[in-house]
């Protein structure tokens, strides 16, 4: 029969958590019998490629108490954990820790906790059981569509126009952080309302963040979250669409030949994980926003 696994604790690190000598340590919780085959996991999740909590080899009484000969054995998908390598470290306490966590890392870990609680007491064992989940930030964006009357579908007044718009975009949000890329330009001949055909060029791109590190000036504090960062190019770019529509409106001559059509500005936000990835609420009620690594 396959083992079942309740929710137990969770810890969920922050982006750009930093550890000191008091970081979160995350303790096991005792299990049910042996011959009731339901084991009582607790759940952490990791940032990927970051280092990981305490994990212990002890529930929260037990940390508390006085325990006589410990030793502690661990076992990971993998098997039997046997000594420190570049990834994973066993502390002398017990306490399971990995430097940098990766997605193959993810999996069931147990400690096997022998100790007397006394020095005559028996020797007591106990198992505690883990589930360890690497998980990613989604990928989060903006999706925009807009559409512009056109010159002739097989203009390069049009290919040109295209290429001076996303300029002008890059711009607008680059001290930001944030990057404008296009996902589909498309030229066709529409039929209005009881009028002729027109040529309409239907433009959708997307914006989305860099690291900080990587934009032009460096970013710290909590105005570099991303999405405050995006939210700031979202306005930014609504903001230039509706100036587009005032000019147009505004003018005394004949329109130019390719310009914004007003109200077709449209706008979605995004969240996609990248593959092997996934977002499971049922899975993990207390992370709904992680991307999990999908453990097989």
């Amino acid at each position: 029969m396959t083992e079942q696994y309740q929710l137990g604790d969770l810890l969920r690190l922050p982006r750009g958590f930093r550890y000191t000598q008091d970081s979160a340590k995350i303790v096991g919780s005792p299990g049910f019998p042996e011959h009731v085959n339901v084991v009582f996991a607790v759940k952490v999740y990791v940032l990927l490629h970051r280092k990981s909590p305490h994990v212990l080899c002890v529930t929260q009484q037990l940390r508390n108490s006085e325990l006589v000969d410990p030793s502690f054995q661990w076992h990971g998908p993998k098997g039997k954990i046997v000594s420190e390598n570049s990834t994973t470290q066993i502390t002398s306490t017990g306490s399971l820790v990995f430097q940098n966590f990766e997605e193959s890392m993810s999996g069931v870990y147990t400690c096997f906790l022998q100790y007397k609680p006394t020095v005559e007491a028996v020797v007591r064992n106990l198992p505690l059981k883990y589930v360890i989940y690497a998980y990613r930030e989604p990928h989060s964006y903006y999706q925009f569509t807009a559409r512009y009357h056109a010159a002739p579908c097989n203009s390069i007044y049009n290919i040109s126009f295209e290429k001076k718009l996303l300029q002008i975009l890059s711009k607008l949000v680059l001290d930001l952080s944030c990057e404008v890329s296009l996902l589909k330009s498309e030229c066709h001949r529409v039929k209005m309302q009881r009028a002729g055909l027109q040529n309409e060029l239907f433009f959708t791109f997307s914006v989305s963040s860099v690291d900080t590190d990587k934009g032009p000036k460096p970013c710290t504090g909590h105005n570099c979250e991303s999405s405050k960062r995006l939210a700031k190019a979202k306005n930014l770019i609504e903001r230039f669409f509706n100036q587009q529509v005032e000019v147009v409106g505004r003018r005394a001559e004949s329109l130019p030949e390719i310009y914004h059509i007003e109200g077709t500005l449209q706008m979605v936000w995004i969240n996609r994980c990248f593959p092997g990835f996934g977002i499971n609420v049922l899975k993990h009620p207390k992370c709904p926003e992680c991307c999990g690594y999908e453990i097989g």
